[in-house]
């Protein structure tokens, strides 16, 4: 086809492509993920690749994603280029546009053989309701959400090509804003990071393949970058490089997009062990709005009651109040804190099972303490994990914690899950026990939420700080 790859596009494209005794890719399962920086090759690499198994392959369907239009249709008009060079053109089908059909919602170039790649925004629900697809590449895919994953992979399923079917997975690093849970945990899943950086494979199904500078590599270091994009500046000019440094003010934001670095997330984790330490304060104290809430297990082997306020200075304030095995002792714990203190209100998450109604209004099994109520799968989730985040991560922190080990620890081995449009606290796995940083979300939901019922105070004395 007149094409020449470097010696990167070559291993990548060797190992990519890579097929087992019986014929079938290697990576048909798990595909193949690759985490390159902006501006090295990668659309052309894969965009070749398509175009090749487009042309000795019969009837090859190729599904062609971005997250957002306007990167889609870029690649659809790059990808017309290289169709149109003099030994590839002819393989296009013939009539009208030589088989390229440049419609809004019908991107696609077809080949004289019967095989096409189609283009399309996963924002626009592009991919639903295909069958029989036998590549899918996803662009973007820092920002592939589970749901566009469940729309699209099914319609591998039916491929008929005797190599099987065949997912790519290209992108960045994510930002701490994007939903990147499943790229992460696709990376999580290829790489398992030892002491001293030592890197081990856990999957024998996926090709996963990151290029990067150094974690403390200087952003104006030209060897950092030249280790992260290997195109530079054969092909890739300083030029180029100084204009993205130029305009991507933000230091963090030059290392993810140019240079590969993985943040804080590179573990999955939502906020990274030194935002968290920043908020750090074990003397602090809430004094007004203080509210209680309660997380239980999904198999309620476990409970964490945490406690939430304003402090004296107007910074908010989170700490875990008693973590204890089984539910049982939940009700009588809060009861007693109701009667002596004056609380806000108190959060239970209605899925756990600890609430009744009663005359039209919610109670805490067993006490008289009335409590607001947070959806687990609903909107009042999502607001609050979102404002737990922004407490933390905005650039002047509006909240504080106490540094307790149950609290920490269930922060590091918290993840996110897609939920109402935004996000929701997950477990990394199904040992982990995240219920100290839910119910301390939930308690500074509370705290900050106006409309609540009011818990019920049987002691006529009010206090302004918690008693123990």
């Amino acid at each position: 086809m007149g094409v020449t790859f470097d010696e990167w596009q070559h291993g990548i494209g060797k190992i990519a492509l890579g097929k087992t005794a019986d014929g079938k890719y290697a990576a048909t399962v798990g595909g193949v993920q690759l985490s390159i920086p902006r501006q090295v090759g990668k659309t052309f690499l894969v965009g070749m690749i398509i175009i090749a198994l487009c042309i000795l392959n019969k009837n090859l369907t190729v599904l062609w994603t971005a997250h957002r239009t306007k990167t889609a249709t870029k690649t659809f008009q790059t990808m017309q280029g290289m169709v149109k060079k003099k030994k590839i053109r002819g393989h296009l089908a013939a009539g009208r546009n030589d088989g390229i059909r440049t419609a809004n919602g019908e991107q696609e170039i077809r080949f004289r053989n019967g095989s096409v790649i189609m283009f399309g925004a996963r924002e626009g629900g592009f991919g639903r309701g295909f069958d029989e697809v036998d590549i899918e590449v996803f662009d973007e895919a820092q920002i592939l959400t589970e749901k566009a994953l469940e729309d699209m992979v099914a319609a591998t399923n039916q491929s008929r090509q005797p190599s099987g079917a065949l997912l790519f997975f290209m992108g960045t690093p994510p930002r701490a804003t994007d939903p990147g849970e499943e790229w992460l945990e696709r990376r999580n899943d290829a790489l398992e990071i030892k002491p001293m950086d030592q890197v081990v494979g856990l999957s024998d199904d996926t090709v996963y393949v990151e290029f990067s500078a150094d974690k403390d590599a200087d952003p104006d270091d030209m060897d950092q970058l030249a280790k992260a994009n290997p195109s530079f500046p054969h092909r890739t000019p300083l030029e180029s490089v100084l204009r993205m440094r130029k305009n991507l003010k933000n230091e963090d934001s030059f290392k993810r997009e140019a240079m590969g670095i993985y943040d804080a997330l590179d573990s999955g984790q939502v906020i990274d062990d030194n935002s968290w330490s920043k908020v750090c304060d074990p003397a602090s104290m809430p004094l007004e709005r203080l509210t209680l809430a309660i997380d239980v297990a999904p198999d309620r082997s476990m409970a964490s009651v945490s406690l939430a306020g304003r402090r004296a200075d107007g910074l908010w304030s989170v700490e875990l109040d008693e973590q204890k095995r089984s539910v049982e002792w939940v009700s009588a714990w809060v009861k007693s804190r109701a009667e002596k203190n004056r609380l806000h209100a108190v959060v239970v998450d209605e899925m756990t099972g600890l609430v009744e109604e009663r005359k039209g209004r919610n109670y805490l099994v067993g006490t008289d303490v009335v409590v607001t109520l947070a959806a687990a799968e609903g909107r009042d989730m999502a607001i609050a994990c979102g404002q737990f985040f922004d407490g933390v991560m905005e650039p002047v922190p509006k909240l504080r914690h106490t540094d307790q080990p149950q609290l920490n620890v269930a922060l590091s081995v918290a993840r996110k899950r897609p939920l109402a449009g935004a996000w929701a606290w997950n477990r990394k796995d199904a040992d982990s026990d995240i219920t100290p940083i839910v119910s301390a979300t939930l308690a500074l939901w509370g705290a900050q939420k106006d409309d609540v019922e009011r818990p019920t105070r049987r002691r006529t004395n009010e206090r302004t700080a918690l008693v123990f």
